[in-house]
């Protein structure tokens, strides 16, 4: 929900900043404008001579301006890319012995590893995500616990058995991997 959410204002703020741009560009070539709109013809200019020359000797002013919307730019790069950016893995190269190698369904070792977690005890419900690159895959799991459950002990049991049965298989000298703990919401019991 939340990457659907930031694509969708990233979509907003680029055909805003789109359009405004646009804008001011058909104002400058001479383009016909709204009686509102704040610069009207070739002659008009964003910053006036006044308020280019209060700051002209001001030596800070211009390289701290240029500065901040490098700065910016950079930023709304780095987001833009980051919207574009894949978050689960969706295939894993495991070496199958015969020097070709192998694909897995990332959605596959998820279920597996999900599915694996789910029957350790003290567990209500697990689910896995495979993050990071085909070849040095992370996992993030998350665990919902039964209310009577010792975390350290569920902890070590996903860790020993799931995580190390996901890794086996997948041939991977290493799965670095992020467990979230969550105790399942439960009514109080009532004590007579």
């Amino acid at each position: 929900m939340r990457s659907t959410v930031n694509r969708v204002l990233l979509v907003l703020a680029g055909l805003l900043l789109a359009a405004v741009g646009g804008a001011v560009l058909a104002a400058g070539l001479g383009a016909p404008v709204p009686s509102w709109w704040p610069w009207d013809g070739k002659g008009d200019v964003l910053l006036s001579s006044a308020d280019r020359g209060r700051w002209r000797d001001q030596g800070w002013w211009w390289p701290t301006v240029i500065a901040i919307l490098a700065v910016l730019v950079v930023l709304a790069l780095w987001w833009f890319f980051a919207q574009l950016r894949r978050g689960r893995l969706a295939a894993l190269l495991v070496d199958s012995g015969d020097g070709e190698g192998a694909q897995v369904r990332g959605k596959a070792l998820e279920g597996a590893l999900a599915g694996e977690a789910d029957t350790a005890d003290g567990v209500a419900h697990a689910h896995a995500a495979l993050t990071g690159r085909r070849t040095a895959p992370r996992a993030r799991v998350r665990l919902r616990m039964e209310p009577d459950a010792a975390p350290v002990r569920t902890l070590r049991a996903v860790a020993d058995g799931a995580l190390a049965h996901a890794r086996e298989s997948a041939g991977l000298a290493e799965l670095p991997a992020e467990i979230r703990l969550r105790a399942v919401k439960h009514r109080a019991e009532r004590v007579s």
